[in-house]
């Protein structure tokens, strides 16, 4: 095995003794890109091995090829001459070819003995090449160099044979490494990128395009590349937008992410809170703002709000005061970008207060983030501001009763659903109500570790029915595929926020539903929502099935007791044994009326442990029991005549929004009818 690398060092003495003869091929090993992250291997550029070899005098070894190149075709000889023991001349070249000047860079280590041509060399000058046609400079690409002039003289040594075979080889030998498939010019494009062209996308991006299957761009993308790219413009652009990656993120391993960042990226994503303790730490690439070239702000709507997102407003004021460059794009993206929701009356009443409207918000968002031109505005959000494939949906109830609907929604329509609650409290109870009944539930909220969070959406997304109990720390930023309902377990308080929440569903043009639990503390909030986003039509009503409600309620009551018995008890010793250490310290004693619900007798905590554990076992059986009940008719002959079937749970075909299409099919058909 060897491992390619900027330099190898090897002894000329060893070299001259002993020399290798290469029976069958050097192999690509695969290498996980995550081992880089450490930088453990950071010099690395690939791997390869050669298993079929047999050790020879060096003397020996160039006859062997000789008479193998004779027998050979032209681009095998190639091969064997990439793996021929040579040294290369110390005589410069005068070619100005790409390829040469690496080589000159490499010195005599770019060629070594038995070592084919380099990898990290083939993939610098593919991407000096994209660099070069990026700024319009006409260059040679690694394809054109096969027609390249060629000496006049013949070669005297092998090394310049090895020398003269470079161009033709990089045609033959197709570049398997990881780092450079992308960028690699192949011509076996597996997707038609003829869509791009008109955009002004530059070539090295088609070609990277086309290995990664992007045939076509987004309606977003389609209006807004061209202003950036050939017009050069500043671009503001509201669209159902989902952006996967990020890189610098608050709650991991800062050490990590300073690693990251000495490598140089040319693309940093990160969260306002890490990026700005980086350029606070002045790190060597945060330094020099000045040479930003491109910012992209997305959900900028919410960051620039007053009264959030600190960070962003410094990191701002730097970027348009000190660090600032009149050559800079600013890109600006929302689903809610020109969403205008209704101003409080109470805040209309004070002085110098201006009504918003879509005009003005744009006028303010301009002069926080630093746009001083005239940008370009991409409008792509419907009337409603939410998509075509979503369908909306609400079920009116008492606040009490939220908790059998949620439970009937999940268990009758099974799949990956985001659950979300104002509060963090909130997910905290439904989180417990639920895994007391066997939903399994993933909790999501602010107060939680990030590598705990990162962990429960790594989860969710690998399961297919699965439920994600979250706060709106969930509502923005998250693109994870196929989320089949989002159910508003309460009404959110903004209409940017509806619109957010809701959008995690139906993405990419798929269907999704969205259901709204109304309790009369949420009819506020539900019709300031309903007149800012200007539904034409009112939302359609959930249809339920009452006949399996009653063994709803008597599973959902019981397990709310064990749920409150079992908050209390945890409480309460969490409360009693602080107490107790508090006393300790002090060296004083306690009353047994200090202690929380005073301190029962060890008969009274017996009780009610097999009060609680006689309640556990009742609701045991109930959940062992199907809830939605189908008898089977068919009958099966048998010795004594019949076999009678017992009653079975059956997995529910029909989906959420089957159901909802099926009742509104009916609705229609009764309206013609009447």
């Amino acid at each position: 095995m060897k491992m390619k690398k900027g330099r190898r060092f090897k002894s000329p003495f060893k070299m001259k003794q002993k020399g290798i003869e290469v029976i069958g091929k050097w192999k690509t090993v695969q290498i996980d890109p995550n081992l880089f992250a450490d930088e453990e291997f950071k010099d690395i550029v690939c791997l390869e091995e050669l298993t079929e070899y047999k050790l020879v005098s060096s003397s020996k070894v160039g006859k062997v090829k000789d008479n193998k190149r004779k027998a050979e075709s032209v681009s095998e000889e190639h091969t064997e001459k990439e793996e021929e023991l040579v040294i290369p001349p110390k005589k410069k070249k005068k070619n100005k070819d790409l390829r040469s000047e690496t080589d000159k860079s490499n010195g005599s280590n770019a060629t070594e003995i038995g070592v084919p041509v380099d990898q990290e060399a083939k993939c610098n000058e593919i991407i000096e090449v994209a660099n070069l046609e990026d700024q319009g400079h006409v260059a040679e690409s690694t394809s054109s160099t096969k027609g390249a002039p060629k000496k006049k003289k013949a070669a005297k040594n092998k090394g310049s044979q090895a020398e003269e075979a470079l161009p033709s080889m990089t045609t033959s030998k197709k570049v398997k490494n990881w780092t450079t498939e992308v960028l690699s010019a192949s011509t076996d494009h597996k997707a038609d990128v003829s869509a791009w062209k008109d955009l002004f996308v530059p070539e090295p991006v088609l070609q990277a395009l086309s290995y990664l299957g992007f045939s076509a761009p987004t309606p977003i993308q389609a209006l807004a590349l061209p202003s950036a790219i050939r017009d050069n413009m500043d671009v503001l652009g509201a669209a159902e937008t989902g952006i996967k990656t990020a890189i610098l993120v608050g709650g991991m391993a800062a050490q990590k992410q300073e690693r990251v960042l000495n490598r140089k990226p040319e693309i940093v994503i990160a969260t306002p809170g890490r990026l700005w303790e980086l350029v606070k730490e002045r790190h060597p690439h945060l330094s020099n703002l000045r040479q930003l070239r491109c910012l992209v702000i997305d959900e900028a709507d919410r960051m620039v709000e007053k009264g959030h997102f600190a960070e962003l407003s410094q990191l701002l004021e730097i970027l348009n005061d000190s660090q600032y460059n009149p050559r800079r794009q600013t890109f600006v993206f929302s689903a809610t970008l020109t969403l205008v929701h209704q101003t409080p009356t109470r805040v209309l009443q004070k002085k110098n207060a201006k009504k918003m409207d879509k005009k003005t918000k744009l006028e303010l968002l301009m002069e926080k983030v630093g746009i001083k031109g005239k940008p370009k505005v991409i409008d792509l959000t419907r009337k409603e501001a939410t998509v075509e494939t979503l369908t909306e949906t609400r079920i009116h109830c008492n606040t009490d009763e939220k908790d059998y609907y949620l439970y009937y929604f999940l268990l009758q329509y099974p799949g990956r659903t985001m659950v979300f609650a104002n509060s963090i409290d909130c997910v905290k109870r439904l989180s417990s109500l639920l895994t007391i009944l066997n939903c399994d539930p993933l909790p999501l909220h602010a107060n939680m570790h990030q590598k705990q969070r990162l962990k429960n959406l790594e989860r969710f997304a690998e399961r297919d029915n699965c439920v994600l109990l979250t706060t709106d720390v969930a509502a923005r930023g998250l693109d994870i595929p196929n989320v089949q309902h989002v159910i508003h377990y309460q009404v959110p308080r903004t209409s940017e926020l509806y619109v957010h929440r809701s959008g995690r569903t139906a993405r990419a043009a798929n269907e999704g539903l969205s259901l709204l639990l109304i309790g009369p503390d949420d009819l506020i909030n539900f019709r300031k929502i309903y007149k800012t986003l200007e539904k034409s039509e009112e939302l359609p009503f959930f249809p339920i099935d009452t006949k399996c409600m009653t063994s709803i309620k008597e599973r959902m009551n019981l397990a709310r007791q064990i749920e409150k018995a079992e908050f209390f008890n945890s409480r309460a010793k969490q409360h009693d044994s602080w107490l107790q250490q508090a006393a300790e310290a002090l060296e004083v004693d306690l009353d047994d009326d200090m202690f929380m619900g005073k301190k029962a007798s060890e008969q009274e905590e017996s009780q009610k442990q097999k009060m609680l554990k006689g309640m556990k076992k009742q609701l045991k059986h109930m959940l062992s029991q199907p809830l939605f009940k189908v008898l089977m008719k068919t009958k099966y002959p048998t010795q004594s005549g019949k076999l009678l079937l017992p009653q079975t749970s059956v997995s529910i075909s029909e989906s959420a929004l089957g159901t909802v299409s099926k009742q509104q099919a009916k609705k229609k058909k009764s309206i013609k009818l009447n």
